[in-house]
Formats: structure tokens, sequence, C-alpha cells
């Protein structure tokens, strides 16, 4: 696991300042702890920070073939490597290191940019020809691990995290007004924007070429769920046998490492069956890390303990306190290059820094709620159809808002007043629409009364890129639609960048192998159905895991990893949101209404409506406002 960066320029007697590669390189270096490396030649400059987890000893970056014409430096872990290693070798390539990485220049001189299709793992890599003056940039193909670039300055630059591209003179910090109104509805900003105007990520499943001042990107692979509603189904015994196979053959490969190896263990099903299956593979071997919250409506330690003492893991558990947590809030924007609207970055921040304390590599259990329909929401929109056919017009328009608009405001964790009223926010609307609003934050009519003028100016519609997903995804049934931009959107923009970025901050390797494209190739082509069955969410996954795990376990429903922002947001955490959303900082910003703001923080102060996915999403733009030393409109 490592952190990239380079800059390559269009000319080639134009030379890279190695000192400037050194800056953008020192930028990442809680990514990769263990060395740096560098590769700087005439007009292409390429910086790594290592994270040693294969070949200990001899797997410095960057990499490089037989006569040193093709370099290399890499992001991520390859699983198939030995495999790779092999039949290379059979070819007659000479590798002189063990690690996975030199796999990379050997794959692409025998298969050139169909390369990239050979390789499972998560992983973000930069690759220098020198004979075509050409760098290839990948990334994986669920986008596990980030990659951002710009064109400036007649060059490519680009890094694993924005801060690498904003140390090169002349980046400009501008605001990207799309992407902040992407972000207020969404938490998180949608690929390929950034916040930042004219920074891009690379999306995932895609490559990029440079070559003379010419860039080209292009789709080396997609998922297609479009499949599962073309072929004849299976019994649902074959889906689990085949599943679980398939399953914990992805976590074997994923638990390959030459270091120890642990599990971050939620006690949710889907961190629960990644547990299990590495009790399989290692018994008596397993190191498992959760935390317990102060706030029982936020806790789920028990469940933990549970599966740890079914299983038989060493099991650790951090006690969150309130102080520990809050303390933490300032310093977001520290770790975050851009705004990122969940507050589960906390816990899974302290869980990380926790968790590396005893290890260096960690699976979870991300990906699982987006492959088989884990989220409260799509059970949502099947009882959406059920209200609109069920229930009389009348008692929809006027008995059931007023009923919910009377409900008494309760701050704990998914209350069943947020959700009936997030549940009525969605009537009435196109379904991937409503799907982003019930995720999101901000609704469209909200951010009418929140942005100032200059900013609705360049206002694009906000769901646009979840309407383009729903069309790529090439499935006509609405549930395999959601699930599609699921994958695209909130996983690869809110999710994965989650995990990356706290676990990385504290030098910690998280995997995921219900990510791994083998394993999500094939639940692509499994029916919805054996997915939300009725009203069950992850329907094969439970049959699959049933001789595994407890039934508790098994019949838990959704909870997910989240915090008591809104009783922190009225107690210790009030001083910091008043002077972060004060009415002086706005007006000198110039990017939110003053006085809206200054309702939303009354409303939610005096219990009178529960305001905490918006205050929470407006702080943490205002921490990272200020963090990276903007002034005024920027």
């Amino acid at each position: 696991m490592c952190g990239i960066c380079g800059v390559v320029y269009a000319e080639r007697d134009r030379p890279v300042n190695p000192e400037l590669v050194n800056i953008m390189t020192a930028t990442i270096t809680h990514r990769g702890p263990d060395q740096d490396g560098f590769y700087v030649r005439e007009n292409v400059g390429l910086g790594s920070r290592r994270l040693s987890i294969i070949d200990l000893d001899g797997g410095q970056q960057p990499i490089h073939n037989e006569d040193k014409t093709v370099w290399v430096v890499f992001n991520g872990e390859l699983y198939n490597y030995r495999d790779l290693t092999r039949s290379l070798n059979h070819l007659g390539h000479k590798f002189y290191t063990s690690t996975d990485t030199e796999v990379l220049v050997h794959a692409y001189e025998e298969f050139g940019d169909e390369f990239i299709e050979y390789l499972n793992g998560m992983f973000a890599f930069a690759l220098w020809d020198t004979r075509k003056q050409r760098l290839i940039i990948a990334r994986d193909r669920l986008g596990i691990k980030p990659l951002y670039y710009t064109l400036h300055d007649d060059a490519l630059i680009f890094g694993s995290e924005l801060k690498t591209i904003l140390t090169y003179p002349g980046i400009s910090r501008s605001v990207d007004l799309v992407a902040l109104n992407e972000y207020l509805s969404f938490e998180y900003v949608p690929t390929p924007r950034t916040i930042f105007q004219g920074i891009s990520q690379l999306p995932p499943g895609h490559a990029l070429s440079f070559c003379h001042g010419r860039m080209n990107i292009w789709q080396y692979w997609d998922v297609n769920l479009g499949r599962s509603e073309n072929i004849k189904p299976k019994r649902a015994k074959e889906y689990e046998r085949e599943l679980l196979s398939i399953l914990r053959h992805a976590v074997e490969k994923e638990m390959v490492s030459d270091v120890p190896v642990g599990v971050l263990l939620s006690g949710g099903l889907d961190s629960s069956a990644v547990a299990a299956l590495m009790t399989d593979i290692a018994p008596g071997n397993v190191k498992s890390f959760s935390v317990r919250f102060d706030d029982p409506s936020f806790d789920e330690s028990s469940y933990a303990r549970q599966v740890a003492r079914y299983l038989g893991t060493e099991h650790y558990e951090l006690t969150l306190t309130p102080n520990i947590a809050l303390d933490l809030v300032p310093q977001i924007a520290k770790f975050l290059d851009q705004p990122l609207g969940d507050s589960s970055f906390i816990p899974t921040f302290l869980l990380s820094q926790f968790t590396r304390n005893h290890v260096k590599v960690a699976l979870g259990g991300d990906g699982g709620d987006e492959l088989f329909a884990g989220y409260s929401t799509l059970q949502a929109h099947r009882l959406v159809e059920y209200y609109e056919r069920l229930v009389p017009g009348f008692v929809r328009h006027r008995i059931v808002p007023w009923f919910v608009d009377r409900m008494p405001v309760s701050f704990n964790n998914i209350s069943l007043d947020f959700k009936l009223r997030r549940f009525i926010e969605g009537r009435g609307i196109p379904i991937v629409m409503r799907h982003h609003q019930w995720l999101g934050s901000f609704t469209v009519a909200q951010k009418r009364q929140l942005l100032q003028p200059w900013t609705q100016l360049l206002e694009k519609d906000t769901y646009h890129a979840a309407f383009e997903h729903q069309i790529q995804s090439g499935a006509k049934e609405a549930l395999n639609q959601l699930l599609y931009c699921d994958l695209k959107m909130y996983l690869e923009g809110d999710i994965l960048p989650k995990v990356d970025r706290a676990s990385m901050a504290n030098s910690l390797e998280v995997r995921v192998p219900l990510l791994n494209h083998t394993l999500v190739e094939y639940v692509a082509q499994i029916p919805h159905s054996m997915k939300l069955h009725g009203l069950t969410t992850k329907y094969i996954l439970r049959r699959a895991m049933r001789d595994r795990l407890p039934k508790e376990i098994l019949g838990r429903g959704k909870k997910g990893f989240n915090m008591p922002v809104a009783k922190w947001l009225t107690g210790d955490l009030r001083p910091l949101l008043e002077d972060m959303l004060s009415a002086d900082r706005l007006k000198r910003e110039g990017f939110f209404n003053p006085h809206y703001v200054q309702q939303l923080l009354q409303d939610h102060q005096q219990g009178k409506q529960d305001n905490r996915k918006l205050l929470w999403t407006l702080l943490i733009f205002e921490l990272w406002h200020e963090h990276w030393g903007f002034s005024g409109k920027s």
C-alpha cells in the first residue's frame, strides 16, 4: 500500500525539477511511512511513498523492467500477482523482486495496454514507457484506491490525494460551483468532478494515457447488472453454494501478506461474513477490532463481541467516548482534501488508529450493501409502491403529512420520526432522484434557500450524474438501476474515500474482499429477487452464511456506523458549529444565505426539527474551506 504522484511535461526538453517531486511526495507520507522513492528523468517525475506489506526488503519503488525502459509507481495490492509472476516467468520475463508491483512492468511489456485487464486487486498506478515517451495511469475496477489528475502548464499532474496536485505552482484552488451543489445534495462530490475547478478524479475501471501533450481516457471494465435479467435463474441452493465458494476464495486471496492481517468487525452481516471465512482459512490466527459507543442507540459492540466469541477471534474493542470523538471533529479537514459529509468518518478514523496499534493490514466488509441490496432505502422504495397504490390520496396528501409534522423530534439513531419525514419528502419524484435524496442531505428546494444567487446561476441539474448512471447500467429493472448507481456513486464517492482517508491517515491498509471483481461479476448475474426478497435485504448472503454465523446476526437489519451528531450539535459541538456557521463568516465567504442557515441552527437547537444532516454537511464544508486557506469567494 502506497501513495503515488508525478508530473509529465509534453515536451521532452523541459526537465522536471526533482525538488518539486520531493515536495509532492512528502504530502502523502502518511500513506507510506516506510520508504520514499523517485524517478526523475528529463520531462517526467514519479514519486511514491511505501507502506511495506509484500517483499518488505526488496519492494522499493519505483520498479522497472529488465532494461529499465519501463518504470512504475503503484498504490494498492495485486491479489493474483503470484499467478501472473509464474506466467510471465514462463514467457521469459526476469524478475528482480518478489513484490506484486513488478508484475505491472512485465505484464505491460507482454500484453500492451490490455495488461490492466489481467490484474485482480485494488490499485492506482502510473507507468512510464521511456521509448514511447508515454505515461499510463489507471485505477482499479471499483475505485477502492483514489487517483486525481489535472492538465496544467503543458503537463499532466497526478496524485493519490488532491493535496499533491495543489503543491504544483499556479494550480487554482477555486471552488467548482457545480461540485459544491452536488456536495450539498449527496454529501460527497461524484467522480469525475472534484471540489476544485479544473482537477478531476479518474473514474473506476478507467485508464488514461498522456503522450506528447495528448491525453486519452478509456474504460477497461464495467459491471453489467442487466445480465441478471436475461438469464434463466437457478435454485437458491445453487446460488448459496457458488456464492460461498467465490466469497471464500476472494477472502483467501486478500489475506495474502507478509505481515499480520486483522478484520474490522462491526457485528453486521458483511464484516461478520468476512470474519467467519477468515477463521475458516486461518483458525485461531484472526484478530478482530470493533468500536463501542457510550450512546446505546448507536452502539453495536455487543453484536461484534458475540461474533468474535462464536468465531474464536482474538478480539479488541475501542471504547469511543464523546471527548475522543469530539476532539477529532475540528481536525477532519486535515485528512480530507475535499468535503465529505459522512459523520462515520470519525469512528472509522479512530478504529483505524486503534487497529494500527496491532496490525498493518485489515479486511473490512464494505461493498456488501451495494452488491446485495442492503440499504433500507431499497426497502423504502418498495414500501412507496404499496403506499401509493393502497393508501387513499386524501390520506397521503393531508392526514399523513399533518401527523408526521406533529411527531416529536428525536435525536436518536435513525429514529422513527426521522425515517417518516425522509419517506414523505421522497414521494412523487423519479426513483433515482428519490434514492439519492433519501441517502443525501439538502433537497433542491432547500438549496434554493441556502445558496446565494451567484452560485445558483451556475447550478445544473444536481442529479444529472445519477440519471447518467441509470442509463449506463444497461438494466431495465429499477432495483438493478439503483444498485448500479450505488456502486458508481455512493460506494465510490462516499464509502470508499471515507475508508481510504481514515485508514491511510493512520498508515493502515484496509482490503475489501466483497469488492473483489470476481465476486462482483458473479453477484451481478444473480436476480435481484435473491438480494431484496420481499422486504428482506441481502437474502442470498444471509442464506449462504446461515451455518457460519449466529442466528441473531443473520436476522439483523441495517443500522449503519453512525454517530450521535444530532445531540452533539446541541451540546459540546455547539460552540464550534455556531462559530463556523456564524453570519459574519458566511457573509464574508458569500456561498450561503446566513439568514437561512441561522434558521436551521435555531430550529435544531430548539428541537423543532432534526437538521443534523444539513448542519453537519455545512459544518464539514466550512472546516474544509477554512483549512485550505480560502478567503471570501474563491
